[in-house]
């Protein structure tokens, strides 16, 4: 018969660790998944587990969450049973077992992207068109058209059904009822942002309008709003508006909650530029965090800018933040391990060998040509010559040898600056790979051009060793 493993864990990780479990069919062994009444399973201890297990299910193993801390075989020879950790990571689970991994599904989500122009009414049509084309590259859904106080667009309409043309969705965001109106007849699918006093246009066009609470209003004047337009049936989205740090940011998020509370099935639109635009901060992780808020409200639309230089990337971010989300809330797990896409600057695991491991690849060596790898202990550079250790790429240039080979060098040159700044930063480098920036980046193409000569420097012999 098949071992028979007891998995102990906690409230919110025991459905996610059935699923692993069970999506790994005949893995070879019998499981039971036990809770041990505590909510985040990291959080388990040996003498938590000494204290609270009180039955071991017949299993011939035991298995612990990687980061549970204590003396575990002197819990072992308590229980009469093997105590083991397993993985840090719940999705890491068939790799400990010496399955592979299921690589989580990130093609869903439920979140409407607006990405909006701020500069339309200054730029020309052709310019429009080849700006939304690269946001919807990026992963916009809506192309926002922003309409600037006392500055004339007199090109909106012919801007509009430019859009339009290359079957891209498009919304008018003014403070100008006029504006608004001309955009409507151009043929917006989306208004922004109508409240009370302007609510009369929505009933005039077929665009969908998206509300916002009157000046001096609050959320009870938004509420009225939606109520005009559920009584007629008309489709439109809330936005009780996300407010800026340190200026109103805690009582904002309030308000949405107040707001999904009390409108449970409406449709609600969080524009996130007071945030992104208004920190000087890399923006991955801010959208990681309101992207996993809007989640937890049902919140389906997004309003986002790329202005400030920091925020170049925002609609790339967005749109994989809206898909880990997804994922992480249907899949009832936390969103680790499913995906590092907004792992930008750093690497859940950043050093695949360690120091030792790597002094070992370098003595099974036999030709010139040069190895390099990245340890938490810094660059290792080597070949049948020897092993050179450094964190500093001119450190290394005395004993290479190669002052006489311009291609040589500056292939090393190139290689050492990559492996640098990922130890610096805990990223995983690989050797003729350019670094990964996660959505912070670039599209990463299939193949990055080797910049070698001819020679010891070209081929497979410079790759990491497996």
């Amino acid at each position: 018969m098949s071992a028979h493993i007891l998995f102990l864990t906690g409230h919110l990780a025991r459905e996610p660790l059935e699923r692993v479990l069970a999506d790994m069919g005949d893995a070879g062994f019998r499981w039971t998944v036990h809770d041990l009444g505590l909510q985040v399973a990291a959080l388990m201890t040996a003498d938590m587990i000494r204290r609270r297990l009180r039955d071991t299910f017949g299993a011939e193993r035991i298995v612990v969450p990687g980061r549970c801390r204590g003396d575990l075989d002197e819990l072992s020879r308590e229980l009469g049973v093997p105590v083991e950790r397993g993985p840090d990571e719940l999705m890491d689970l068939p790799e400990f077992f010496g399955r592979k991994r299921r690589a989580p599904q990130l093609e869903r989500h439920d979140v409407l992207v607006f990405a909006e122009l701020t500069e339309a009414p200054r730029m020309e049509v052709a310019a429009i068109v080849e700006a939304a084309r690269l946001l919807a590259a990026d992963g916009a859904d809506v192309i926002d058209l922003g309409c600037l106080p006392q500055t004339a667009f007199p090109h909106l309409a012919e801007s509009v059904q430019a859009l339009r043309a290359q079957g891209l969705r498009v919304s008018v965001d003014s403070q100008d009822p006029a504006e608004l109106a001309r955009g409507a007849r151009a043929g917006a699918d989306y208004l922004l942002s109508l409240h009370l006093d302007t609510l009369d246009l929505a009933f005039e066009c077929d665009a969908v309008p998206v509300l916002v609470p009157t000046p001096g209003g609050g959320l009870d004047s938004l509420l009225r709003a939606m109520e005009r337009l559920d009584a007629r049936s008309r489709a439109y989205f809330a936005d009780p508006i996300l407010d800026p740090i340190p200026f109103g940011f805690a009582e904002s998020l309030v308000r949405y909650h107040e707001l999904r509370r009390r409108a449970p099935q409406a449709p609600l639109l969080m524009g996130t530029g007071n945030i992104s635009e208004l920190v000087e901060a890399d923006t991955a992780g801010m959208h990681a965090l309101l992207l996993g808020l809007m989640a937890e409200l049902r919140i389906g639309a997004l309003l986002t800018t790329q202005v400030s230089p920091h925020c170049r990337s925002a609609v790339r971010e967005i749109d994989y933040a809206r898909r880990l989300m997804w994922a992480a809330r249907e899949l009832r797990s936390l969103p680790k391990g499913l995906g590092d896409g907004l792992l930008g600057l750093h690497h859940r695991k950043p050093f695949v060998h360690d120091e030792a491991q790597i002094r070992e690849f370098a003595q099974a060596v036999r030709d010139p040509n040069f190895r390099i790898q990245v340890s938490a202990q810094g660059i290792h550079v080597y070949n049948r010559d020897g092993i050179r250790n450094g964190t500093d790429p001119f450190d290394f240039w005395p004993g290479l040898g190669v002052e006489d080979d311009a291609a040589h060098a500056f292939y090393l040159g190139v290689e050492l600056a990559r492996a640098q700044i990922a130890w610096q930063l805990g990223k995983r480098y690989a050797q003729d790979e350019a670094l990964r920036w996660g959505c912070m980046g670039p599209p990463q193409r299939d193949e990055q051009k080797a910049y070698c000569a001819p020679g010891p420097t070209r081929g497979d012999a410079r790759k990491e060793p497996a």
